[in-house]
This record gives C-alpha cells, structure tokens and sequence, in this order.
C-alpha cells in the first residue's frame, strides 16, 4: 500500500493535472463553443496526452460539468470568504454585500474565459449538464441570500425585500457589469467598476430600510 505522504503526492499531481486540463478547457471551449472542441484539442493545449484526459474524466461531457462545478465553487468560495473577513472586521450587512461584489470582479478579473463561458451556458436549457448548471449556480446565489436574511433579521433592510430575487440581482448585476467591462470597457481599473457597483448598491440595497 502506499503511504500516506505518496498518496497525498499522487493527489496532489492528479489535481495539478486537473486544473490543466480544466484550464486548457475552458479556453477552448470559450473561442469555438463546446461542439466543436475536440479532446485532443483539450490535451494537446494542455501538454498532455489524450489519455490522461480520459484517466480524469469519462468523457468530453464529464470534464465540461466538472469544470463548472469547480469554477463555480471557486466563485462561491470566494464570495463566502468576503463575507466571513467582513463580519469578523465588524461590518455591516452592506459592508459584507460590497465586499462579495469586489470578490466576485476579483474572480471575473482572473478568470474572464470562464465567466463568458458560464454566463453562455446559462441561457442553454437543453443541455446535459443543465441540472449541474443550476446547482451550482444556486450554491453562489445561496452566499448571497444569507447575507440578506441576515440584514432583514438584524433591521438593515427592510422586511419588504425579495430575498431570493434581489440575490439573483446582484450576482447577476456583477457578472453583466464584469462582462460589460472586459469586453467594451477594458481601460477601465477593477477599483473604478468596484466603485460604481458599490454606488449602486449603496443606493439600492442600502436605501431600502
């Protein structure tokens, strides 16, 4: 058997290779759709062979849904993390809702190809990885929502707001915002887009007591 120092190697290799094929991935499949990506594409830009593409993953299909449960999860993770920092820096509800927002440019801003690829798939309903789609998603939306539960518990917003909704809104309103700027507004800094998002939210969110 092996021990637990060359397993927890081998895992780490396996997952390096992973993030590698994710990435090379998700390239390809934002230039020239997922059809007509092919997998010795995705290994040949990965450096590796086409059998360790299907040593990973069972097919084509698989890598695609595992890839956006882990670009997701990466998304979620980071919106979480903003929130948590926030509340233990003694900050409010709209504090913790601006911080998410500059989190989730922070990722759009590192990983653009994915974020164009996951805002596309968003709009397909027949595909086969549309139910991975929608959990995932509603695992980012979640982090959102509690924040607002929580303001509407703690008497920052009013009881009146939609909860549901209004996450959908700003998660939705970051990633437009995002895409807007990468693609039209590029000369732009992350700082100035974070400041107009939070001027709205300031607005918006905030206002409503």
């Amino acid at each position: 058997m092996e021990s637990s120092s060359a397993a927890s190697g081998g895992s780490t290799r396996r997952e390096a290779t992973r993030q590698k094929l994710y990435e090379a991935a998700v390239t390809l499949i934002a230039e020239q759709g997922f059809s007509a990506t092919t997998v010795d594409e995705i290994a040949e830009r990965a450096g590796v062979a086409k059998g360790t593409v299907y040593y990973n993953f069972a097919s084509k299909s698989v890598l695609f849904e595992e890839l956006l449960r882990h670009g997701v999860g990466l998304l979620t993770a980071s919106l979480r993390e903003a929130a948590e920092r926030t509340a233990r820096e003694g900050g409010g509800k709209v504090d913790a809702l601006d911080a998410m927002i500059r989190a989730g440019l922070v990722f759009i801003d590192r990983y653009p190809a994915f974020t164009q690829l996951y805002v596309a798939e968003l709009w397909r309903t027949n595909r086969a990885w549309q139910s991975t789609l929608m959990v995932v998603r509603q695992q980012a939306v979640a982090v959102v929502e509690g924040v607002l539960r929580d303001g509407v518990a703690g008497g920052e917003f009013s009881e009146e707001i939609d909860v549901s909704l209004t996450a959908s809104a700003l998660v939705g309103m970051v990633l437009v915002a995002a895409l807007d700027w990468k693609s039209f507004q590029p000369e732009r800094s992350l700082d100035d887009v974070h400041a107009a998002l939070s001027r709205l939210l300031q607005g918006r969110v905030s206002g409503c007591r």
